[in-house]
């Protein structure tokens, strides 16, 4: 897989762009990543996994991670 980098200004519209990117061909994605703040996918899941627990939340924990699982990304 090849990725484009694009550095953009504190104003822009991500949203607006983001929409804009997905609809070139050959686009297949588009993830906004902020380096100011780098929090993972994965700290991120497991910190929402955690708060599921503490909170009894049992139920949207494993549909979760069904839909991890079942929606795998290729």
């Amino acid at each position: 897989m090849k990725s484009l980098k694009i550095n953009i200004d504190d104003n822009a519209d991500l949203g607006k762009l983001a929409e804009l990117l997905i609809q070139i061909k050959g686009i297949k994605s588009v993830e906004i990543i902020d380096e100011a703040n780098q929090e993972s996918d994965l700290k991120k899941a497991v910190t929402k996994s955690k708060e599921q627990l503490k909170s009894g939340d049992y139920e949207s924990f494993v549909n979760d991670l069904f839909e991890t699982f079942v929606n795998k990304k290729s």
